[in-house]
């Protein structure tokens, strides 16, 4: 495969990197993979979405008729690079546009559609994922929550949990189990539901970065139109993947741009340290772990051009997917805790201390990377998948 622009794609590149450079937003606190939640970024970051949107760089290779640009995939890659490259700040429909919006146009109908897909560009809509349960959370096909068909709608009651800007969104992507005879995979429907629907409650958690990012959401007797099921009744399972899929595998070659920020932003903390003494690391080990992550996040990018070229021949998200997200959450521990390692006794300052290094973005990094190797799937179940789906291996017992 070429991996270098064309001369139309690298004039793309160019000029989407000086309209980034001129307009990204420059007071907006670098949160790693956190989402936003308080209110002043949120309406900061909804702002930066339409402008986005406006300046013709959202839904890049999505059709003209919905909203989006009818690029390639290859102009939409090369613009998520360049976010990353200049540390522009992901946009705040971020679950919309990565998951939701994928999925409902592989599998929606004509009028869902050009219903959801624009408003989802230009941040009209928010969106969020209703799939986790408290007792399904690794094993997603054992959810309980139910939608039983009443006339033109469906009668929703359950729970769900970890769901991330909850709290923020108009609309939630829900499983359900609409046939509880059906072995557990086949009983599934997928549902999009208005959360601002009668029944709807979101009670935001806690996490141990202080922020409520994640939330549990309940549903009592909520009345869904039929019109909202997407994809088959009953045949949820295969829509989900889609979302999952999708999850996994788009903006993989953004998220390894972003790995190379942090690596340089290592490097220098390292050098840093190392020359005014507060680095107490033996200076080999020091090389050594770098050059380790250099190999680590380079592995990353060539497993990522290896899925976008499968994805440039016509083909779809996989479960190689899988091995990019289990990288990428575990280098991100790593990096976190080799930061507070370089720091010496400066790693145990809080945020509020006037000798605390970067601004305590590396002691806000290490809590909030624990959740990496949970949300989105868990490393065990990741390399279920791996295992089994990629390698040919018998299922574990």
């Amino acid at each position: 495969m070429d991996l270098s622009d064309t001369p139309e794609q690298a004039e793309f590149r160019a000029r989407a990197r000086a309209w980034l450079e001129r307009n990204k937003p420059t007071d907006i606190a670098d949160r790693g993979f956190a989402l936003a939640i308080d209110d002043a970024t949120v309406r900061r970051l909804k702002d930066w979405q339409r402008k986005l949107y406006d300046a013709g760089y959202l839904g890049i290779s999505w059709p003209v008729e919905y909203g989006g640009q009818g690029k390639t995939i290859v102009e939409s890659a090369i613009f998520n690079e360049e976010v990353a490259r200049v540390r522009a700040p992901a946009p705040l429909n971020e679950l919309g546009l990565s998951m939701g919006a994928p999925t409902i146009l592989e599998h929606g109908t004509e009028e869902q559609k050009r219903r959801y897909i624009r408003k989802i560009l230009t941040c009209e809509e928010i969106w969020c994922q209703g799939f986790s349960e408290p007792q399904s959370g690794s094993d997603l096909a054992a959810l309980q929550t139910r939608a039983v068909l009443d006339g033109d709608h469906f009668i929703v009651n359950g729970q769900k949990v970890w769901t991330s800007i909850g709290h923020l969104a108009d609309w939630c992507m829900l499983l359900v189990r609409t046939d509880p005879s059906a072995p557990k995979h086949r009983g599934i429907s997928y549902l999009l539901v208005d959360m601002h629907s009668p029944g709807v409650t979101v009670q935001p958690l806690r996490q141990m970065t202080g922020e409520a990012e994640f939330n549990q959401m309940f549903f009592e007797e909520v009345r869904v139109p039929r019109e909202n099921l997407l994809g088959p009744l009953n045949g949820g399972w295969g829509v989900a993947l889609t979302t999952l899929m999708n999850e996994r595998a788009t903006l993989s070659l953004a998220l390894v741009m972003r790995f190379q920020n942090v690596f340089q932003d290592l490097a220098a903390l390292a050098r840093k340290g190392l020359a005014d003494g507060s680095c107490k690391l033996d200076r080999r080990l020091v090389r050594q772990t770098l050059a380790q992550f250099y190999i680590d996040v380079e592995s990353m990018k060539y497993l990522a051009y290896r899925n976008f070229s499968r994805l440039q021949r016509g083909g779809t998200p996989g479960p190689e997917g899988s091995i990019s997200k289990l990288l990428w959450s575990e280098l991100n521990q790593r990096m976190n805790e080799f930061a507070l390692a370089l720091q010496g006794p400066h790693a145990a300052l809080n945020e509020d201390s006037p000798y605390i290094v970067d601004d305590g973005r590396w002691q806000y990094g290490l809590m909030r990377s624990r959740g990496n190797t949970i949300e989105e799937g868990t490393s065990e179940v990741q390399r279920g998948i791996i295992a089994e789906r990629l390698l040919g291996l018998p299922k574990g017992y």
